[in-house]
């Protein structure tokens, strides 16, 4: 065995029911005494609590979906103008994503609350949108310093964003199986994250309240993140990335579509992730085939199904083939071609079901 794993500094915090006096324990910690706090207008009940129990001298509500630059602009000029020292974003992958770029260009350090699934807390990777183009990165400075997870801000998150937003996490555990940096340990991290997403998802669709399904899936969202910031975005991100920036669809839904077609094009040609994915759904659903597990769970999910359901036109698929191909690491497991990238992309935009 010969690899190299990097682990990346944060701390974590799971605290049911307190966040407030979390975050506020958080930003002491990191001495943290001008806080901008970065929540939209939708999560302002969520964000008033720990508002109250922290330094703000900066709330900022424009938070638009992929980061676009000018968005990212504004807000790093905001919080140059209000002399911020520290960065609390309450909300999903758009508002950490846009603490992320204002802590790219200042240094600050972030204290993320997540009120998604969607993983972006845990990981050092940036995502800006500038016109059709979506461009990602990685930089230590936007990994947020602590997060704090409470599975009480999000009892009230809707269902189908819950569906969405858990099947993100769950691709982050599917893609960091064959990443170009995948390695033995970012594997045994999504394998459990993938039990857990398994376990939790279903709760979470029967009972949206209950804190348990919510804290199993949180869990699962956070082991996904951690293998997935290790592991590096694979054919699926890449695929998702494109098709998000190019048409605008919404993130966690494009994800939650085009997993399942990934998983079938990749599986046969990695026999090792395909082993360990079929048995981290094996442990929930009566299932033998990684395929087969993930359709058990989007079937008790009822998830999304196709692409062209959230906008994307049909003839977006030979417009986004170049780009895709191009973004697609060289050592995807199943060699890509223009033939069988264009089957993927056609099943994925109808909702085809996968033999």
């Amino acid at each position: 065995m010969r690899f190299t794993h990097e682990t990346l500094p944060q701390r974590v915090v799971f605290a049911a029911g307190e966040s407030p006096v979390a975050v506020a324990a958080e930003v002491e910690a990191l001495g943290g005494s001008k806080v901008m706090l970065i929540a939209s207008d939708r999560e302002k009940e969520l964000a008033d609590p720990i508002a109250q129990e922290i330094p703000v001298v900066l709330r900022h509500e424009e938070v638009v979906m992929h980061v676009p630059v000018e968005v990212a602009g504004r807000a790093l000029r905001a919080a140059v103008d209000a002399g911020a020292d520290i960065l609390v974003s309450v909300g999903g992958g758009s508002t950490t994503g846009l603490a992320k770029a204002v802590a790219m260009s200042t240094g600050l350090p972030i204290v993320a609350v997540p009120t998604t699934y969607a993983g972006s807390e845990a990981t050092s990777v940036w995502g800006l949108t500038e016109g059709e183009t979506k461009t990602t990165g990685v930089d230590n400075k936007v990994l947020p310093a602590s997060v704090v997870y409470d599975a009480g801000l999000l009892t009230t998150l809707p269902g189908e964003m819950t569906v969405a937003s858990g099947l993100n996490a769950m691709a982050h555990c599917v893609d960091s199986m064959w990443g170009p940096r995948a390695d033995p340990i970012d594997r045994a991290l999504a394998q459990e994250g993938i039990r857990a997403l398994a376990t939790g998802l279903p709760a979470v669709a029967d009972d949206s309240a209950g804190v348990e399904g919510i804290e199993q899936t949180l869990y699962g969202a956070y082991l996904a993140a951690v293998a997935f910031a290790s592991a590096g975005s694979g054919m699926h991100h890449k695929i998702c990335h494109v098709l998000g920036g190019m048409f605008n669809l919404p993130h966690a839904q494009t994800h939650a579509v085009v997993l399942p077609y990934v998983l079938a094009f990749n599986a046969p040609h990695a026999p090792e992730a395909e082993a360990r994915i079929a048995q981290a759904f094996g442990t929930v659903f009566r299932t033998e085939a990684a395929s087969a597990g993930l359709a058990a769970l989007r079937q008790v999910l009822d998830a999304p199904r196709a692409l062209r359901d959230y906008g994307m036109p049909e003839d977006g698929i030979a417009k986004a083939l170049v780009p895709i191909t191009k973004a697609i690491p060289a050592d995807n497991p199943t060699t890509v071609t223009d033939e069988n990238l264009t089957a993927l992309l056609r099943a994925a935009w109808a909702g085809d079901p996968i033999n």
